[in-house]
């Protein structure tokens, strides 16, 4: 094929699809002559209210509408849904009455032990953990915390808990109890649901021992939810820790035994639904607050739109529960599709693990991280020669840019004949700004262009458009889905300082990208320090907290570099207290603190010995230039001047340019 096109949908798949079936019905309502998705996605920002308010109409949002104009003002002080009410629980349970005894998820484990719930269980469950929420006290504007992996439970508890109206965080038990404290504490939750046990890499995990950690440190917490996942029979010895902590406990199996109906709150459109976490770069984890409406009318967009899959047809995306893409895989209720869960290991077994579950679940739309899909192709294994994938259409990958040779490996070993989507968005809006759609061609390295409704553009460093040139990633106007606000930041300038920084009134989002002369993109990879390696992110301060806290450390610095090659470069830089320390000694302390204290996943690439960390003369680490150096960037484009230490800055800037040789 010509000009890098791996797969092209006919002009009949294209018209079948629900995005095109949606122009028309624009075309005529409105008297427009759209005729291809960059006409469609022109029409979509040129007029925002007018797209999204034909959106709520077009899939019958469930709710009462706002009173006013659906949008006013401008980035960052834009409002949505003024007067509206809405609840997203009870949009995404809308199919349970039509599909009751139909599977609307289902929960594989390491071993792919398969647990099902019907749409009527599912509903039936979220009633019941409502009322239970309501019967503790727990109502509009509490939170609600859950240290748990991907399992059917986490939905229930996330829809359950958003009937309520009450905040919902949630944070995958492997970032142990430092990282879990982090991010919930500053929430003060008033419930928190942890597990007994998980089954991971071929053991099974004891997760009874944080708790008492976890309600030492988390003193807002009033009630306590055990889920049963590995089925240890730990209650007594759970019902131990929480009474010490004056904390009462119930079994998730007890709050779901009597089925209810669920009774949804209707909250303001922008009540807040629940609160994601920044990578923790600069400090303690962001929370991301996002609200119901504009979470609403996004996932009806996305999954009605741009990932339209049957009714009942199986959705899988490997991820966990602290990543974005899980409540993704959520919002597939939305349009009747099912979803299932892993919370195993992502090669338990070995590379073949991911396309095993694909099989056996038929499944139609799989979405993963990048690394996945690389991790298997360095194996050496072919999908197709094993399993018969013949079910499956999309697969959605993000997280990360995909090497060149992966995307045409995909064609090769796994099916000629589906779409490979690469979407690129973020936690921060829980969304998609470019990325996929399904009328146009699948092309090597290119994400097909902005999301319906999304203004994106690519700025360069005078903040003048660009095609066909490096630059920042910006959004011009406002999306629905853009925090309500940042938890704890009640004058807004930590939300500000994030995104508003360089212009008032454009989000500057951190990704370097090209704008093609098609207005497709290309995305180079993360312009701050956050670390991004194999698809999942990870913040720097949670491992600053565990290394620095070493007696034998007096600083760190961690560094995530993408590379050219497509592969990730992820050093650790140690200042020993004792110069004269045995460097492989420390070097084993701080992987095994690391391990211990966080998790395996933030053990770094290498280790390496330096004489002190670059920081400028306000006290902040120099991660990002030095990050740019190790991706090619020549030395000398870093201001030295800033630098508190212009000799330590040095060290650095040649140890980084002489490997980006």
């Amino acid at each position: 094929m010509t000009d890098n096109i791996l797969w092209q949908p006919t002009q009949d798949q294209v018209q079948a699809t629900a995005m095109y079936q949606f122009m028309q019905a624009m075309n005529t309502k409105h008297g427009l002559a759209l005729q291809t998705y960059l006409d469609l996605w022109q029409w979509s920002v040129e007029d925002l209210e007018l797209f999204w308010t034909e959106i709520w109409d077009y899939f019958e949002v469930i709710g009462q509408k706002p009173t006013s104009a659906l949008l006013t003002g401008q980035l960052p002080d834009a409002q949505w849904g003024q007067g509206a009410k809405v609840n997203y629980a009870e949009n995404v349970l809308r199919h349970a009455r039509q599909l009751a005894d139909t599977e609307a998820v289902v929960g594989l484990d390491e071993s792919l032990n398969r647990t099902v719930l019907t749409w009527k269980q599912l509903n039936e469950q979220v009633g019941a953990f409502a009322h239970h929420l309501r019967s503790t006290g727990v109502g509009p504007g509490d939170v609600v915390a859950a240290a748990i992996p991907n399992i059917p439970q986490a939905i229930v508890a996330l829809l359950g808990t958003a009937a309520v109206g009450a905040i919902w965080s949630v944070v995958n038990v492997d970032f142990g109890v430092t990282g879990i404290v982090s991010r919930f504490k500053q929430l003060a939750p008033k419930v928190l649901i942890t597990i007994d046990a998980l089954e991971l890499g071929g053991k099974l995990r004891n997760q009874t021992d944080d708790l008492d950690a976890l309600l030492t440190q988390l003193d807002s917490v009033g009630h306590h939810i055990l889920v049963e996942n590995a089925g240890t029979d730990v209650s007594d010895t759970v019902a131990e820790i929480t009474a010490q902590h004056q904390v009462g406990t119930t079994r998730y199996a007890d709050i779901i035994a009597q089925p209810r109906e669920p009774v949804f709150e209707p909250v303001e459109f922008s009540h807040p639904l629940w609160v994601l976490y920044s990578s923790g770069t600069t400090g303690t984890p962001k929370g991301i607050v996002q609200g119901h409406g504009g979470t609403v009318l996004e996932i009806a967009k996305s999954f009605g739109l741009h990932y339209r899959v049957p009714q009942g047809a199986p959705v899988y995306i490997c991820t966990s529960t602290t990543w974005m893409l899980w409540n993704m895989q959520v919002a597939t209720l939305i349009t009747g599709a099912k979803a299932v869960t892993y919370s195993g290991a992502v090669f338990a077994g070995g590379p073949e693990r991911q396309f095993e579950i694909l099989a056996s679940e038929q499944v139609a739309f799989y979405g993963c991280g990048a690394a996945i899909l690389t991790g298997v192709q360095e194996s050496g294994f072919i999908p197709k020669d094993h399993y018969d994938l013949s079910h499956l259409t999309d697969i959605l990958v993000s997280a990360s840019p995909l090497p060149a040779r992966t995307w045409r490996w995909v064609y090769d070993a796994v099916s000629p004949n589906l779409r490979l989507r690469s979407d690129s968005g973020g936690t921060d809006v829980c969304s998609v700004f470019v990325g996929s759609n399904p009328m146009d061609p699948v092309r090597i390295n290119e994400l097909m262009g902005p999301a319906l409704g999304v203004a994106a553009d690519v700025y360069d460093e005078t903040g003048t458009p660009v095609t066909e040139q490096v630059g920042e990633l910006v959004i011009t106007k406002p999306m629905p889905t853009m925090p309500l606000y940042f938890w704890n930041d009640n004058d807004g300038a930590r939300y500000r300082d994030a995104y508003f920084s360089q212009d008032p009134h454009i989000w500057y989002h951190g990704d370097f990208a090209t704008k093609t002369d098609r207005l497709s993109f290309v995305i180079h990879g993360r312009s701050d320090a956050t670390l991004n390696r194999g698809g999942i992110r990870m913040g720097s301060s949670d491992l600053y907290q565990v290394v620095d806290a070493l007696d034998e450390v007096t600083a760190s610095m961690v560094i995530g570099a993408e590379l050219d090659d497509g592969g990730y470069y992820m050093p650790l830089f140690v200042v020993p207290r004792d110069p004269q320390i045995d460097p492989e000694a420390l070097k084993a302390k701080v992987i095994e603190a690391i391990r211990t204290e966080l998790s395996p996943r933030y053990v770094p690439d290498e280790i390496i010995i330096a004489p002190g960390v670059p920081m400028t003369k306000t006290g902040k680490l120099m991660e990002v230039p030095i990050k740019r150096v190790f991706q090619g960037m020549t030395p000398e484009k870093v201001a030295t001047e800033t630098a508190a230490e212009p000799d330590v800055l040095k060290w650095f800037l040649n140890y980084a340019s002489n490997y980006s040789k």
